[in-house]
């Protein structure tokens, strides 16, 4: 009643999900508003049409166990995990802790639970219901709001019942799609109420009960009970004044007070374990010398069902239950439960239920929590870890033991994401009694969280000054908080406030001696100490170590090595070693797919995806552009705009460009990331360059060069001479020149040395600039990075039209156009295509290819198809189920025309 439209779209929903058009739907609004109501409605909906259901309900009580609401929703599908890939299987293993193993990326588990429903759904459409949707654990939540997101053709739908709570945007669901429920109207509340009360109503009070409840379902039938028979007819005593979700919980509260002392100990028993064992309720009511009679008055009472499961009639029955007990009830029912709990089976739960047995501190239990602590991070749940050690510090008797395990629990929740409360457990540790060590990693933890919180300010002072505290410590993790303290004075680049690069650079320059060998860390601190104190060319050959020592170390090498591929990258970039850089940046997505580390691979695939704009395959750019995009919308992470910056800039689209440029820089102004400015400044250099705009190239270019952002600052020099020259800026030109010149031959790559000549050709006049052009070309050849060469040939090719040789400068031009106009820098190949018509030459067209009429993301998928890669391989690769693969090789197949996966091998995909 009063629900019709809301049934109604659930149907329609349900309809779709069948035949695989839908996916995902939260139904949300406030306590009491009918949620439950409505997952029931699509319950019984959905066995009728013939799916399967399964279903779980989330319990405050339950958020510290990681993937604990994802175990209970999917525990009756874990017979098909022999469909999944190896990778797959051991992740969903760990997680549910069916045996051990490293701890997994939860969004490697998202795709095994994704594969994993799919797989059911092959069979029958399943239907997936989780009730109180904000209250389970974090792991779950993330976990399902990706499967949720990733759903395409399978027959599978999640529903959600979400309670509007204060912190409920904690929970990854939003953008989801979603069903709010709204308070009824008048005449359906009236409707209502008369069905739930058959007794004579005086007018009064039924205008009371209608104002009270102020449209909430359930309010209006458990207001009710609360009257007196004898008030039916009049005098409904004025009630106290709350809002309507407390009213109603407070009704149940009256309701469970009015039960027998036993009854009522019982009901708590039930609230304070979450799993709903009634086997396990029934062992620690007999601790408590309970029988089970006790569970009638409650079931008469419409407040509790003891069957197969332990249910409240709803879910704010258990809340009103556990809340309205006294401390010492409350402990009495959780040491039951401990004692009802097997330790072999499940020591987290009984450790926990331990725990909040304890009044005052219990050293044992505290050691409890902590062995619970290492289970679940060994699981991959690091909130839950975070959870379990800071109610062990309170618990902790002993001061030192407790600062020591505050700063283990704040360590857990900073990389939880709960960075506030990392902060107030990081203050416990310091006022405590902490050796030297403890308190130098305090000191670190902090500096961290600030860079965590903004990368900017005064992070590099903090870093440095916990590594010198470090340092007669533990010099390894002192070298590593050097290497770290530069590269947050990198990232704030010209930002920066306090100590900046060179002053992290001489500081470092006092850090503890190497290991012997030294490792890639060693090689990266002391070459970029040099480099910011010595200078560019004094640090070309400890820099160029460190990289081939990481190229040499590959997958063999250790989680520390591959935490420092990004800051490898910029070296590589800085030194124009085009080879490192696209070896590094490649690995970095390799070793992110193996893993399958879902929250690392976005920015992996974004550093491949700009490497590769630069090499001139701008289709695969924006074919991994996309699987970024994709991922970041699965996981809620926000979208990375650098390989979008490029590519939009390197096909000269302009007012895109202009778009994301001006997006980029606001943020990174905001969070004090100079280097990302330089960045954005270089790519918008090479947007004007390409559209001939050469003043604004020169403005664009010359921030990265005066500020000498580390990478971008190589980025921006070819940009910076080309505009310069162009722009009636000799002096500009000619000192960037003589950078580029001293820096290219520390370099000594064909890269380096290419863009040097094709540059020192550009500020020469006569003939002479003939054999720097032909250089140019001839090293730039042997490079990865092609658009250089392509617009080598263009620059070449101008040069020779304006010296009237009109039939080489045709030569030169018409290769420029056909590089530019394949690789799709359109502004850069529309600049040859005038040039061209200068030179007497019509260009030609570019033929319009099959593969045209495809977006990024199914070219992607084609791609991979046409190496003979299974739909369950892909789906592995891109996080998509099989099923979904084969949806989109439909829609490829049929735009490009065809009808099987060997006429798509045999296409030859650019």
């Amino acid at each position: 009643m009063g629900r019709r439209v809301e049934r109604a779209t659930v149907e329609k929903f349900l309809s779709l999900a069948r035949v695989g058009r839908s996916g995902s739907l939260v139904v949300r609004g406030e306590a009491g508003i009918g949620k439950t109501a409505v997952l029931e409605h699509a319950r019984q909906t959905a066995l009728a049409a013939g799916f399967r259901v399964e279903s779980s309900v989330g319990v405050e009580s339950e958020t510290q166990f990681a993937f604990a609401g994802l175990h209970q929703l999917c525990a009756p599908l874990l017979d098909r995990t022999g469909v999944l890939s190896e990778p797959q299987r051991v992740a969903l293993g760990v997680a549910f802790g069916l045996h051990g193993g490293a701890a997994p990326d939860r969004f490697l588990v998202g795709l095994a639970i994704l594969n994993l429903m799919a797989e059911v759904a092959e069979r029958e459409p399943l239907l997936c219901l989780v009730d109180d949707a904000q209250w389970l654990d974090e792991a779950s939540a993330q976990v399902l709001t990706f499967v949720a997101r990733r759903v395409g053709a399978e027959r599978l739908a999640l529903v959600f019942g979400l309670r509007d709570i204060d912190d409920s945007d904690r929970l990854p669901f939003t953008g989801l799609p979603e069903l709010r429920l709204e308070r009824l109207g008048a005449s359906d509340a009236r409707a209502l109420l008369s069905a739930a009360v058959r007794t004579p109503l005086d007018e009064g009070v039924r205008e009371r009960i209608l104002a009270e409840a102020s449209g909430n379902p359930l309010a209006l039938l458990e207001l009710p009970r609360n009257i007196r028979l004898a008030d039916f007819a009049g005098g409904f005593e004025l009630p106290d004044v709350l809002d309507v979700p407390h009213r109603i919980e407070e009704s149940f509260r009256r309701r469970s007070a009015s039960l027998p002392p036993e009854t009522q100990l019982l009901l708590l028993v039930a609230a304070s374990e979450p799993t709903g064992d009634v086997a396990l309720l029934w062992r620690a009511a007999a601790r408590l010398n309970l029988a089970r009679e006790a569970a009638v008055p409650a079931e008469a009472a419409g407040l509790l069902e003891t069957g197969v499961r332990v249910r409240f009639r709803h879910p704010l029955v258990r809340s009103a239950v556990y809340r309205a007990a006294t401390p010492p009830d409350r402990r009495r029912a959780h040491g039951a439960l401990a004692d009802a709990t097997d330790p072999k089976a499940d020591p987290d739960r009984r450790a926990w239920q331990r725990a909040q047995a304890v009044l005052g501190v219990d050293e044992e239990a505290a050691e409890g929590l902590e062995r619970s602590a290492e289970r679940a991070r060994a699981r991959g749940g690091v909130a839950a870890a975070a959870a379990f050690l800071q109610r062990a510090s309170e618990l902790t008797p002993e001061p030192a033991l407790r600062a020591k395990r505050a700063l283990d629990a704040a360590q857990a929740k900073h990389e939880a994401g709960a960075t506030e409360t990392a902060l107030e457990l990081l203050a416990v540790a310091a006022a405590g009694p902490l050796d030297a060590l403890p308190r130098a990693r305090v000191e670190l933890l902090r500096a961290q969280i600030a860079f965590y919180q903004s990368r900017g300010s005064d992070v590099p002072g903090m870093l440095l000054a916990a590594a010198e505290t470090l340092a007669p410590l533990d010099p390894a993790l002192a070298r590593e908080t050097y290497l770290h303290a530069i590269d947050a004075a990198i990232h704030a680049g010209r930002l920066a406030r306090g100590r900046g690069a060179l002053e992290a650079a001489e500081t470092a320059l006092g850090a503890p001696a190497s290991s012997k060998p030294p490792q890639p860390v060693d090689l990266l601190l002391d070459g970029l100490a040099t480099r910011f104190t010595q200078g560019y060319e004094a640090s070309v050959i400890p820099l160029q170590g460190a990289l081939e020592t990481l190229r040499d170390h590959d997958s063999g090498a250790g989680d520390s090595d591959r935490r420092w591929l990004w800051l490898a990258c910029h070296v590589a970039a800085m030194l124009w070693d085009d080879e490192a850089l696209y070896v590094l940046a490649d690995r970095a997505v390799r070793l992110s797919r193996e893993a399958g580390a879902l929250s690392m691979l976005p920015a992996a695939l974004n550093a491949v995806a700009s490497v590769l704009v630069l090499t001139g395959d701008l289709a695969r750019a924006a074919e991994l552009a996309a699987e970024e995009t994709a991922i970041t919308q699965a996981t809620g992470a926000p979208p990375l705009p650098n390989a979008r910056l490029m590519l939009a800039a390197w096909r000269g689209h302009e007012p895109e460009t202009l778009e994301l440029y001006a997006a980029m820089v606001e943020e990174a102004t905001g969070r004090g990331e100079g280097a990302t400015v330089g960045l954005a400044q270089a790519t918008l250099a090479a947007l004007h360059n390409g559209l001939g705009n050469y003043d604004d190239a020169f403005a664009a270019a010359q921030p990265p060069w005066q500020y000498d952002d580390l990478a971008y600052s190589s980025l921006a020099l070819p940009e910076l001479i080309e505009a310069a020259s162009r722009a009636g800026e000799p002096k500009r030109a000619a000192a960037a020149l003589e950078q580029l010149n001293s820096r290219a031959r520390a370099s000594g790559t064909q890269f380096a040395l290419g863009l040097l000549a094709r540059s020192r050709a550009l500020l020469t006049t006569g003939p002479a600039a003939e054999e720097h052009y032909r250089q140019a070309i001839e090293r730039l050849t042997n490079c990865r990075m092609a658009v250089y060469l392509a617009r080598t040939h263009l620059v070449y090719g101008e040069w020779l039209r304006r010296e009237r040789r009109r039939q080489e400068a045709r030569d030169q031009l018409r290769t420029a156009h056909k590089l530019l106009s394949d690789m799709g820098a359109e502004a850069f190949a529309a600049r040859a295509a005038r040039e061209l018509s200068a030179a007497g030459e019509h260009p030609s067209k570019r033929n319009a290819q099959p593969a045209d009429a495809l977006t990024a993301h199914e070219l992607h998928i084609a791609r991979l198809v046409a190496t003979g890669a299974t739909s369950r391989e892909v789906g592995a690769q891109l996080f998509l189920s099989p099923r979904t693969i084969e949806t989109h090789l439909r829609n490829i197949f049929r735009k490009l025309g065809i009808t099987s996966r060997r006429e798509l091998k045999e296409l030859q995909l650019p």
